[in-house]
């Protein structure tokens, strides 16, 4: 991420900075949490300690509260599931040296902004999920406790008109209040299933970063192969037998025992051996059933470029190496193998988007690029609960302080870290500022590597060190969200529970969606089933200078036969930080496919200013 320990800081104003967590809590004995070096809770914290029984905070973890709408029982802010203490620590997490899951990733873990504090709210509850009169009352607590960036690693199964979404009703408010939202994208990885479509929300995908996970798979007659899978326990170099799922089933027939589903494998035959399956999905039923472990394989055209903890010995391998296993079933008398511990190896790939990761476009406001970036999200190391196995399985009894997990759930701290630590050196920028920032600085990705392109990664992966010095930012107002969503057709009625207030739509508005000051540029072209269609769209943004008093920019755009771009004027100066300078954009041409790519960048000889401009069709 380009972000090393010995990065330029802010420690005084980091110090000061708050990071609210709304999630499943927090476990506040970790060391990622423990308030070593710090002073009290700066003056702008207005919160307080209520996580219940047995739950002390302190001048790191500064603030906890729980809601339980849905559960009565409910009476603790502790985390009893890990994804909170793994999301909070992401975020601002301290620095912990030699931390590891059993050995694996071992190093110094810690948070975007170390300095920072957090202030944990849960709303999620382990087999309960998130309520969404819980999310609203943790909104409105962050809020009036003084938070100065809320991170949301959460999200609805498929995407909610904006009236019905509690984290765009909780976000929009924060927004007025000039706090950032940051929220996951979501894990479906399907196209126009991205959850967070608002405008007002900074939306993040998943990538995967330099180190890859794997996990081997050595055969009894000397073949090894490399899968994914987190295995903190191999088996002491002993081979086992091997039995395939399709021979150790009386319930089930041929296809359901191939995959080991729910129910198919019969103990007495499984128990002290390892499980060829068909499917990874088979690992659950394996290790009921008593297997040592299990060697998988997708199913076809399915790519999953992440490993998972499981709660035995497991390796998903592709599927060229695991017919090489099958063979080697099918041909010997006496079927050996070995699941070896996972290691750690150099990932030359990264960054891609995770295929996990929920792609655009945007199906609420189709003219609005989501997500916004990508940062890393797969197997990332930080702090877990000890109560919660880190396979998830309850009959795990594994206990751990730092695990390892994938999901846009871990690429959202990321950037709320970030842009705490942009915030940290333009404490009065707006939310729109710092989002800006992020995007216009993150670094381009490769549509040649994903066929998505921007509706995979948003405007690129994040650089948090070139984001604190942007040069120029695209900065929105109140007022122009408001016209947002009046050009969309929303009403006064649904305009108000969004917004709040006695909000209502200016009378003669002549604005579109694609004119919303947005850092990324996007249309979508009704193509009515046509293959290639011409096109012809324009766009209109204002940039502030955030950089030298004196600078000039000029603009530089990519080029292809497929479009033009035309950007008038091309040149812009500035006299004084925070002038404000409008320019016009025109890109044309034949849409053939489902995506035009293209981009326009300010430079003064000091800054890049990159803005992605997306055409598409709806063919997508």
């Amino acid at each position: 991420m380009g972000f090393p320990e010995n990065v330029r800081r802010n420690p005084s104003v980091e110090s000061d900075t708050i990071i609210g967590v709304i999630d499943s809590g927090v476990w506040p004995e970790s060391e990622s949490f423990n308030d070593k070096g710090f002073g009290p809770p700066p003056k702008k914290w207005k919160g307080a300690c209520k996580g219940g029984k047995n739950f002390t905070c302190n001048n790191k973890l500064i603030g906890a509260r729980y809601y339980n709408s849905r559960s009565p029982i409910a009476d603790s802010a502790r985390d009893d599931d890990g994804h909170g203490s793994h999301t909070a620590s992401t975020a601002a997490g301290n620095y912990v040296k030699d931390a590891s899951f059993y050995g694996i990733a071992e190093g110094t873990t810690r948070g975007g902004v170390p300095s920072a504090r957090i202030a944990a709210y849960k709303v999620c509850y382990k087999g309960l999920g998130c309520r969404t009169a819980d999310i609203l009352a943790a909104f409105d607590d962050a809020i009036a406790d003084g938070v100065d960036i809320i991170s949301v690693s959460l999200g609805t199964i498929v995407p909610l008109e904006l009236e019905n979404d509690a984290v765009a009703i909780g976000s929009f408010h924060a927004l007025q209040k000039g706090i950032l939202v940051v929220q996951s994208a979501g894990n479906t990885g399907g196209t126009k299933e991205v959850l967070s479509v608002m405008p007002w929300i900074f939306t993040v995908a998943a990538s995967n970063t330099d180190r890859r996970i794997v996990t081997k798979v050595a055969l009894g007659n000397g073949a090894t192969f490399a899968g994914t899978g987190v295995n903190g326990f191999g088996l002491a170099g002993t081979s086992f037998p091997l039995v395939y799922g399709k021979n150790v089933s009386r319930t089930c027939n041929d296809n359901d025992a191939r995959l080991c589903n729910i129910g198919c494998l019969e103990p007495s035959l499984v128990k002290g051996k390892i499980v060829l399956c068909n499917n990874n999905d088979g690992v659950e039923e394996a290790y009921g059933a008593g297997a040592l472990g299990t060697v998988s394989t997708l199913p076809l055209n399915v790519v999953v470029n992440f490993s998972q903890v499981a709660p035995l010995p497991a390796s998903h391998l592709n599927t060229q190496d695991f017919n090489a296993v099958e063979h080697y079933f099918n041909s010997t008398r006496d079927p050996k193998v070995d699941i070896l511990a996972s290691v750690s190896v150099r990932n030359l790939d990264a960054p891609l988007v995770a295929d996990f990761s929920s792609r655009g476009p945007n199906s609420i406001i189709p003219d609005i690029l989501k997500p916004d970036v990508t940062a890393p999200g797969v197997e990332i190391l930080a702090a877990y609960s000890p109560l919660n196995s880190p396979s998830n399985n309850p009959f795990d009894k594994r206990s751990v302080n730092y695990s390892i997990i994938s999901g846009t759930s871990m690429s959202c701290p990321h950037v709320s870290g970030a842009a705490a630590y942009v915030k940290s050196f333009h404490p009065n920028w707006s939310p729109s500022a710092v989002k800006s920032a992020l995007m216009t600085t993150a670094w381009r990705m490769d549509s040649k590597k994903d066929s998505r392109a921007e509706f995979s990664y948003g405007a690129g992966h994040i650089d948090p060190v070139k984001a604190a010095d942007p040069g120029l930012v695209y900065e929105t107002f109140l007022e122009d969200y408001v016209k947002l969503l009046c050009s969309l057709g929303y009403n006064t009625t649904k305009l108000r529970k969004i917004l709040g207030g006695n909000i209502s739509c200016p009378n003669g508005i002549q604005t579109t969606p694609k004119d919303f000051n947005y850092p990324a540029l996007t249309s979508h072209i009704a193509t009515k089933g046509s293959i290639s269609v011409n096109f012809s769209e324009k766009f209109t943004r204002t940039v502030t200078n955030v950089g030298l008093r004196n600078s000039t920019y000029k603009v530089t755009t990519s080029r292809s036969p497929d479009y033009n771009i035309s950007v008038k004027p091309n040149i812009l100066t500035f006299g004084a930080v925070n002038e404000k300078k409008s320019f016009e954009v025109v890109i044309s041409g034949k849409i053939k496919g489902e995506i035009v790519s293209a981009e326009l960048e300010w430079s003064d000889g000091v800054h890049k200013v990159r803005s992605p401009i997306v055409v598409y069709s709806d063919n997508l």
